[in-house]
């Protein structure tokens, strides 16, 4: 027993020596660090430091209104394009309404008839309604007929042969475009004209470079 707290005894001042060696190393090193930072700052006047600090409040007041605006544009975009998505969905029931008529308008059975004339004359009311809130909410449809073809507002789907239209002008419609503001909603399927290949004088100029 007296052997072991002898050992005991022994070993506890190395180790406390140790330990206290490196607190000692440590405390040198922060206070050396500790030094630096202080002749750091020492080496900046007053006036630098105004400078340095005008610099960061500058910086810091560029970022604030930078963000200001991106927060204003963000929110008028809201406000004005909030419900872009929605007319771009409501559109389908404009679409459904033609392709309605143009079914009943071929129906050989209804042809004529009065259930037919006051089928379409609802249809057009409720078509005439339809644009009205459209317009109330600046959606507006694209006019197409008789303009040429312009690729930001109609695309063309088809090339239709006629002569007395200037190439490339809109003459058909097959599905109206509309914008909403200054922005594109969806553009105008179309058919644009084109001239008529002329075959006969083809044939003509090649027989008679032949004789």
């Amino acid at each position: 027993m007296e052997k072991e707290e002898n050992q005991t005894e022994t070993k506890n001042p190395e180790i406390s020596e140790n330990q206290k060696k490196k607190l000692d190393e440590n405390s040198t090193l922060n206070e050396a660090k500790e030094e630096t930072e202080e002749k750091d700052i020492k080496e900046l006047t007053p006036d630098e430091k105004i400078i340095e600090l005008e610099d960061k409040l500058t910086r810091t007041f560029a970022e604030m209104e930078n963000q200001r605006r991106r927060f204003e544009k963000e929110k008028e975009d809201a406000f004005e394009y909030g419900g872009y998505s929605f007319a771009k969905e409501a559109l389908n029931l404009i679409d459904n309404l033609e392709r309605s008529k143009q079914v009943l308008e071929n129906d050989e059975k209804l042809k004529g008839t009065d259930a037919l004339q006051k089928t379409l004359e609802h249809l057009n009311i409720i078509n005439k309604d339809l644009i009205s809130i459209f317009e109330k909410n600046n959606i507006k449809s694209i006019e197409s007929l008789n303009k040429k073809l312009d690729p930001n507002f109609h695309q063309a789907m088809m090339e239709i042969e006629d002569d007395t239209k200037e190439a490339g002008t809109i003459i058909q419609e097959i599905q109206k475009g509309f914008t909403i503001k200054d922005r594109l909603l969806r553009p105008s399927l179309v058919g644009v004209s084109k001239k008529t290949s002329k075959k006969g004088e083809n044939v003509k100029e090649t027989n008679k470079n032949k004789e």
